[in-house]
């Protein structure tokens, strides 16, 4: 490609020592500027639609380019000289030679990212496990330690317990809250903390000033999976945390339409992720970057629907008698509760509850639920229900996933961005019928 043309579509905000050009939005580094200095920062809301995106761009497009390439080419053999010397040897390399090793479209959403996280780098990857299993294969190494906590995502343990054992990695499982046996966990050879915040099923919240305080103390690195909050509830970076990881296919992206993850943090930590991320293959295509900033653009006002939405139908959970149990961290019942109200500025769209009764009544629920789909997955703008004993751990043994607090009776709910006053009365009629 040549530089011209990829200068057209560069991004602001995007890795590298070399000053933003002008024109380009200043809203990604928003985190930066003092209010007291000049024009007011930003909200989250602003810098969803704006953050990383030049203002005038190629073709003079509203909309982030579509860049559907695999291969870039170059004038002439002097012009690709220039581009190797410019961008082979930065401090932050910055390829766009071949699709593999970076894209101007998943560079804008990159950009975004990150401005959202206040962060000051993001990587995008394919999927959400491939964010996770390439920062986990890139920082750990043979005869490492790490730690998880327990309530993390079933696939994300399957990965820790089961091949990164064969790489001679080893982990310790702790439960989510327990900060004494967190830092009693920490051995001689511990490289990080790993965790969700919330957790799922069971919304386990994260405190975050303990947590980011016990491994500085014991030089560790922190990652920490906010998929179920987005930067929109909480930004861990903003308290020490080195990494966070989203599963962009859930509220990021935010329409059950695609698959993404994506990694944000300090440029040291990204870049080496980047660099493998060309090696490793878990590259991301134009056409779902471009999704990816579709979605984001609207995130701020699908989390306050989500939000609003999720709280008052917790409550109505909560209050009925045919419910068992709640788990919502907005709850004064839920365990983290004081933490989740500390730290976030809203709860989520997720709630898990245990309905009275046993197995089938609880499927008997969920089939007559009108609104929300049967099914796996959440953040999106349709409602999803499920039992976890059914989806995620119907291979698991019935002791085992008990022992895991997976009753036949819990429910995981997504809720979408339908209006609230029609789910309620849907989920009413539906416990009628139990």
């Amino acid at each position: 490609m040549a530089a011209s043309s990829a200068t057209q579509v560069q991004t602001s905000g995007s890795a590298g020592p070399e000053p933003r050009s002008e024109g380009t939005s200043d809203l990604a580094d928003s985190n930066d500027k003092d209010p007291q200095a000049g024009a007011r920062a930003p909200s989250r809301l602003t810098q969803a639609v704006h953050a990383g995106e030049e203002r005038f761009r190629s073709h003079n497009s509203l909309t982030v380019p579509i860049v559907q390439t695999s291969t870039y080419t170059f004038q002439d053999t002097a012009h690709l000289v220039e581009y190797m010397e410019e961008h082979m040897f930065w401090e932050v390399p910055e390829r766009e030679e071949y699709g593999r090793y970076g894209n101007p479209t998943v560079r804008a959403a990159e950009a975004k990212l990150a401005a959202l996280d206040a962060a000051e780098d993001a990587l995008v990857l394919s999927s959400g496990m491939a964010a996770i299993t390439t920062t986990l294969f890139i920082l750990l190494s043979q005869g490492d330690h790490f730690i998880i906590t327990e309530d993390s995502y079933r696939r994300t343990r399957g990965f820790c317990n089961t091949f990164l054992t064969r790489f001679g990695v080893t982990c310790t499982t702790v439960a989510p809250g327990d900060y004494n046996a967190l830092e009693a966990a920490v051995q001689p050879n511990t490289k990080l903390i790993f965790s969700e915040s919330p957790t799922n099923p069971f919304l386990r919240c994260l405190d975050y000033v303990r947590l980011v305080e016990i491994a500085r103390c014991h030089g560790l690195r922190t990652i920490i999976d906010t998929t179920f909050a987005t930067p929109c509830n909480v930004r861990p970076l903003e308290y020490g945390a080195d990494l966070v990881i989203h599963s962009l296919t859930k509220y990021l992206a935010g329409h059950n339409d695609l698959l993404a993850g994506c990694v944000t943090g300090g440029f040291e930590i990204t870049t080496a992720l980047r660099q493998s991320q060309s090696v490793l293959g878990a590259v991301l295509d134009p056409h779902c970057a471009y999704l990816i900033l579709r979605g984001l653009k609207t995130l701020g006002l699908r989390m306050r629907q989500h939000n609003e939405s999720g709280l008052r139908i917790a409550r109505f959970l909560e209050n009925h008698p045919k419910i068992r149990r709640v788990w919502y961290p907005g709850l004064e019942s839920h365990p983290d509760h004081a933490v989740a109200v500390r730290t976030m500025t809203g709860f989520g769209g997720v709630i898990s509850f245990e309905v009275e009764g046993d197995g089938p009544a609880t499927g008997h629920f969920i089939d007559a639920c009108r609104i929300p789909r049967i099914g796996p997955s959440l953040g999106g703008v349709e409602s999803l229900i499920e039992q976890p004993a059914l989806v995620s751990y119907y291979d698991t043994d019935p002791e085992a996933r008990l022992n895991l607090g997976i009753s036949d009776e819990l429910v995981r709910l997504s809720v979408g961005i339908e209006d609230t006053d029609d789910l309620l009365a849907d989920f009413e009629q539906a416990l009628e019928k139990v």
